[in-house]
C-alpha cells in the first residue's frame, strides 16, 4: 500500500454535524491547522445525510436552559450527566441562531418569531442542513478535508493519543494521521442487531447505517472509559418505511391507539422508552396493531405532513400517495426498530469530562458518540462541537509539543499497514457478510432484539457473548478481494466490539429502568442501588466494569 503521512494541530475523526461544527469554530477562532478526516463526502454524510424537518432542541420563550435538563433526566429515569446537558443547553439557541445567518431556513410566524413544534421544538426546512455546513468547513483556510477515508484506529502510545490510521476506500492508501489533539465525531453504532427489514431492504432502517460504531470501538480497543452502553436507544416508528413518528406526535398532537381505537399511551408512560414500550405491550396482548391516529386532520394538516416527511423520510410521503392511504383518511401503523447505540437519544458513549475529553490524554469526543447526555439532537451535536474546539483550545496551550513520533509509534503504523495488507487479497474461510448475519442473529436473538420483544436474560447474554466471541476470532479468516472487502472487514469488526461491550453493560444492570430500551427479564423492576453510571474499560483480561456516582448540574 502506498502511504501517505497527514499532520496537523488537530485532527477530527468525521464529519457529521458535530464534527463539522467544531471544525467551523477551529477555522473562524485560530490559526491552527486542522484535518477532518470522513469515510463518506461531508456534504452527505452522518445522520443529517437526508436532512431533517425540525430542531428538537432549543429554549424557547419562557422556558430556562435547567428546564431542557429536567426534561432529559426525567425521560432518562435520572441516568444522565446534568453538568453536560447544562453546558449544551446554554448554547442552543446561539448554535441555532449561527446556523440560520450561515443559510439553514428555520419557519418564522407573521411576527418574525421561530414557529415552535412543541416547547423546545422549532420548525424548519433543513433539506440542505449537510450541504450548509460541508460549505463552511471548506470556507476555513486552516482546515483540509480528506474524504473517503476509512480510520480503524487510533495512533496512542500508552494513554495518549496522537493520531489515526486509516486506508482510502477509492485508492487504497494507508493514511497515518499524526496530531497533537484528536476529535471523534463519528456516530453511534447500527447494524449489531437485525433490523426490520432483514430480507427485502436491510439499509431501511431509522438510524444511520453508515455508522457503524468506529468511533466507540477505536476508542474501547485503545482504552478509553465508556458509560451507559445498555440504554440503548429503539425508535418507534412508521411501520416499513421507519420514518419518524414525532413529526405527527407532535406536529399534530395524534395519539398512541390500539385496534380497539384505543389510547393507550397515559397507561404506559409518556417518555420515549414507555412510548415504545407501551406499544410492544399491546401487541404482546393481542389489541395490535399500533396506530398513530390521524383519521380526521384537515387538508391543511395533512399538505404539513407530506411537506414535512419529504424534507427528511420521502419514503413515507411516496408511501401515503402511491397506496392512496392518506393519512386524513387512515391512522398510521407504528412499529419499534431493532436498537441501536447512540449518545444523541441515549447515555451512550465515551466517558467525558466538561471540556469533552476523554480518559486518554489528548483525546475528545462529541455528538452521538460522547456519552452522558441524552437527547441532545442536532443543535446539541453543534453545541458540543463549539465546547470540544473551546476545550482542545485551553489543551494545546498546555500539551502543545506532545512527541509526533517515536520508535514505538513507528512500529504500530508498520503493523498496521502489515495488518491491512495482509487482508487485501487474503483467501479466507468466511465473507464478512455471512459473520455479520450470524452477529446480527445472536444480538437479535439471545441480547434483546425484536425477536424477543426487547426482553434479555442472564442465560441469553451468555450465549450471546460466547457467539460474540467466536466470531471476533473467525472475523480474522474472512476473505477480501478488494478495498470495498475490507472496508466490510472494519465495519464488522467495529460492531462485534461495541456488541461484546454492549453485552457486558445490560449484564452489569441488574435491573428494568428503561422499559423496552434495557428490558431484563431477570429483575423486571427499578433498584435504587443502580441509580449510577455503569462504565466499562476494555483490558487484555476482557472488559472491566465500574460504577459512577450521578452528577448533578452545578457540580463539579
Amino acid at each position: 500500500m502506498e502511504r501517505i503521512i497527514i499532520e496537523s494541530d488537530v485532527l477530527i475523526i468525521g464529519g457529521g454535524t458535530a464534527g463539522c461544527y467544531a471544525a467551523i469554530t477551529l477555522g473562524e477562532r485560530t490559526d491552527l491547522k486542522v484535518a477532518v478526516v470522513e469515510k463518506a463526502d461531508i456534504r452527505r454524510s452522518g445522520c443529517l445525510a437526508a436532512g431533517v424537518n425540525a430542531l428538537n432542541a432549543y429554549i424557547t420563550k419562557g422556558h430556562q436552559p435547567i428546564d431542557y435538563v429536567r426534561y432529559a433526566a426525567k425521560d432518562a429515569e435520572g441516568i444522565v450527566r446534568e453538568d453536560l446537558l447544562l453546558d449544551i443547553c446554554e448554547r442552543l439557541n446561539h448554535v441555532t441562531e449561527d446556523l440560520e445567518s450561515r443559510g439553514l431556513t428555520i419557519l418564522k410566524d407573521e411576527n418574525g418569531e421561530y414557529v415552535s413544534r412543541g416547547w423546545r421544538n422549532l420548525k424548519i426546512n433543513g433539506e440542505n442542513i449537510k450541504p450548509i455546513l460541508a460549505k463552511e468547513v471548506r470556507r476555513q483556510k486552516n482546515v483540509s478535508v480528506y474524504e473517503h477515508v476509512n480510520v480503524t484506529d487510533l495512533r496512542y502510545e500508552s494513554d495518549q493519543v496522537s493520531g489515526a490510521y486509516g486506508f482510502g476506500i477509492g485508492d487504497g492508501i494507508f493514511y497515518e494521521f499524526r496530531a497533537k489533539a484528536v476529535l471523534i465525531a463519528t456516530g453511534g453504532a447500527a447494524g449489531m442487531y437485525r433490523p426490520n427489514n432483514p430480507e427485502k431492504d436491510p439499509h431501511q432502517m431509522w438510524y444511520c447505517p453508515f455508522n457503524t460504531g468506529a468511533g466507540y470501538s477505536m476508542g474501547i480497543l485503545a482504552g478509553a472509559e465508556m458509560t451507559t452502553f445498555e440504554m440503548r436507544f429503539i425508535a418507534l416508528r412508521c411501520k416499513d418505511t421507519i420514518a419518524p413518528t414525532g413529526t405527527i406526535a407532535q406536529g399534530i398532537g395524534a395519539k398512541q391507539i390500539n385496534a380497539a381505537d384505543e389510547v393507550y399511551e397515559e397507561k404506559y408512560g409518556l417518555t420515549t422508552s414507555e412510548r415504545l414500550w407501551g406499544t410492544v405491550s399491546e401487541n404482546l396482548a393481542g389489541r395490535g396493531p399500533c396506530y398513530l391516529k390521524t383519521r380526521g386532520i384537515d387538508s391543511a394538516q395533512e399538505e404539513d405532513l407530506y411537506k414535512a416527511y419529504l424534507n427528511m423520510a420521502p419514503l413515507q410521503t411516496l408511501k401515503w400517495i402511491d397506496s392512496e392511504k392518506n393519512p386524513s383518511r387512515y391512522d398510521v401503523e407504528i412499529e419499534g426498530t431493532e436498537p441501536y447505540v447512540t449518545g444523541g437519544h441515549t447515555g451512550s458513549g465515551y466517558w467525558i469530562d466538561r471540556e469533552r475529553a476523554t480518559t486518554l490524554k489528548g483525546l475528545f469526543a462529541v455528538g452521538d458518540v460522547a456519552g452522558g447526555a441524552p437527547q441532545k439532537y442536532v443543535t446539541g451535536a453543534l453545541a458540543e462541537g463549539e465546547i470540544a474546539a473551546e476545550g482542545i483550545l485551553r489543551y494545546l496551550k498546555d500539551h502543545g509539543s506532545v512527541e509526533k513520533n517515536s520508535t514505538a509509534l513507528s512500529r504500530q503504523a508498520e503493523e498496521k499497514i502489515e495488518e491491512y495488507e495482509t487482508y487485501l487479497g487474503q483467501n479466507g474461510i468466511f465473507s464478512a457478510e455471512q459473520l455479520e448475519i450470524r452477529m446480527q442473529k445472536l444480538m437479535d436473538e439471545y441480547a434483546g432484539g425484536i425477536k424477543t420483544s426487547y426482553q434479555y436474560s442472564e442465560a441469553g447474554l451468555k450465549v450471546a457473548e460466547e457467539g460474540i466471541d467466536d466470531l471476533l476470532k473467525e472475523w480474522k479468516q474472512i476473505s477480501v478481494t478488494d478495498i470495498d472487502e475490507l472496508l466490510a472487514v472494519y465495519e464488522l469488526r467495529d460492531r462485534l466490539v461495541v456488541s461484546k461491550v454492549l453485552i457486558h453493560h445490560l449484564r452489569e444492570r441488574k435491573e428494568t429502568r428503561w422499559h423496552s430500551f434495557q428490558e431484563n427479564a431477570d429483575h423486571r423492576e427499578k433498584d435504587t442501588q443502580y441509580e449510577c453510571y455503569i462504565n466499562s474499560v476494555y483490558t487484555r483480561e476482557g472488559v472491566r466494569m465500574l460504577r459512577r456516582k450521578l452528577v448533578k448540574a452545578g457540580e463539579e
